[in-house]
């Protein structure tokens, strides 16, 4: 039997233009979409009616497990609370973030977060609890030691699409002004103010330790598990030609017009935060999405650490 569903009166996002039109789905599929009001469907009055939405990189998942400092929410409930919110949002493919590679005061307690989370995601997958359709997608700080192993270890879970290489030593890429360093991890509780010039001390020599091997360790696996690779926070050409080196596809949130402008020529798609548009720029002083998106050097917009639900009460048809 077949069945209808007609959409009349919406806005109507296509790939070259917003259709003021209806849209008519039969059996689940788009089957016809055409200008001007139906006589009969649903009224939207107005609204938005786009693709769902596919988000790359967001660390929502991971607020929702950890809500305020020192709470751990048990990760089933988080995730579904977090899978709300990116459908409400209008998301339908989610690549959840999961950080791994950490210092060794929580070293554990972070791989044993990292296993909670992907745990959940194929749970929830396999018993059908999701709105939206999960992957996941693993942040790997390069200069943390256990990086590799943690890499290894989870490359092989069947729902890994990104592995990210970030590195967030001061004095480099997204910190490369030690100052906006220390305010971030002060205002976050990381570490204190009598201890904030020994711990940078201390990531500064870890990382001339690890990141280099870690990189290539990580971008060794990505290659061998055919997963797709990015970089998180390249600042210059250099940083940029080592990551196509790797073979990176994604460029992460680069940090200036040049390192954007490189990864354009090594055929990367550039991701920057939907909160550098709305906030006019960068928390950390670095180049605003606005002036790349100008320059024709942005491709994708992740919710990144903010995420609101759509303008309008947007509605989805996939």
């Amino acid at each position: 039997m077949t069945t209808d569903l007609v959409f009349t009166n919406a806005r109507i996002v296509l790939e070259r233009e917003v259709l003021h039109g209806s849209l008519l789905v039969r059996d689940g599929r788009i089957a016809d979409i055409s200008a001007g009001p139906s006589e009969r469907g649903i009224d939207l009055e107005g609204d938005i009616l786009m693709p769902g939405g596919v988000e790359l990189h967001t660390d929502h998942v991971e607020h929702h497990l950890r809500p305020r400092p020192g709470v751990h929410w048990e990760a089933l409930p988080a995730l579904l609370a977090h899978d709300a919110q990116m459908t409400a949002a209008g998301t339908t493919t989610v690549l959840d973030a999961i950080r791994l590679g950490s210092e060794p005061s929580n070293r554990e307690s972070l791989a044993r977060t990292a296993r909670e989370l992907a745990n959940a995601i194929t749970t929830a997958s396999s018993a059908g609890l999701l709105r939206a359709d999960h992957a996941i997608h693993l942040r790997c700080e390069v200069s943390a030691e256990d990086c590799s192993d943690r890499v290894e270890e989870f490359a092989s879970h069947k729902d890994v699409r990104v592995i990210s290489l970030m590195d967030h030593t001061p004095g480099q890429r997204q910190f490369e002004d030690v100052a906006e360093f220390r305010k971030y991890y002060l205002g976050k509780g990381i570490v204190g103010e009598g201890e904030i010039d020994a711990y940078i001390a201390g990531m500064i020599e870890q990382a001339a330790l690890h990141s280099y091997r870690n990189r290539k360790n990580a971008a060794g696996i990505a290659a061998v598990r055919g997963i797709t690779l990015a970089a998180h926070d390249d600042s210059t050409r250099e940083q940029v030609e080592e990551s196509a080196a790797f073979g990176v596809k994604i460029a992460e949130f680069p940090t200036t017009v040049a390192a954007a402008e490189a990864s354009l020529e090594h055929g990367m798609l550039t991701v920057m935060g939907a909160p550098n548009i709305v906030r006019g720029g960068s928390q950390s002083g670095n180049v605003a999405a606005a002036e790349l998106l100008k320059r024709g050097l942005l491709h994708i917009l992740s919710s990144d650490y903010v995420l609101t639900p759509t303008e309008n009460r947007a509605k989805n048809a996939n």
